[in-house]
């Protein structure tokens, strides 16, 4: 947890630089605010990350003289060759979009965003994917 701890310090430091260097060219309270409260959030990752951490058993990628064969093999099952996700994103796009400009495009995108779902949630029910 270390390197992520580490990851959300350097974020933190950057974003409260960038704040003070657009508060001082801009002079916008809106921007900088929004900017300072950033780094604020990544302070508070990093501070909880870089806690948990002293108080937890040191992970494989935390240590320098870890093996490979350590870290947890299993990390999930994706997907090699799904186009879904792309079909749920897009739905999800048309349904933002739709928002602003009319009803009949939430109602369509809604379509697309449900049939994104089904055949994802289905993908390896038929075809040639069947187990």
């Amino acid at each position: 947890m270390k390197i992520e701890g580490w990851s959300f310090v350097l974020g933190f430091i950057f974003y409260s630089l960038v704040g003070g260097a657009y508060w001082y060219f801009s002079r916008d309270e809106v921007g900088t605010t929004l900017l300072l409260l950033t780094g604020g959030l990544a302070f508070l990752v990093a501070f909880y990350t870089l806690y948990t951490a002293k108080r937890v058993y040191p992970r494989p990628e935390d240590r320098q003289d870890a093996e490979i064969d350590e870290a947890d093999p299993e990390y999930g099952f994706f997907s090699p060759q799904s186009w879904w996700p792309l079909v749920v994103g897009l739905g999800a796009a048309v349904v933002t979009v739709g928002f602003v400009f009319a009803a009949w495009v939430v109602v369509f995108g809604l379509l697309v965003l449900v049939l994104g779902i089904v055949g994802w949630l289905f993908e390896y029910y038929r075809g040639e994917f069947a187990r």
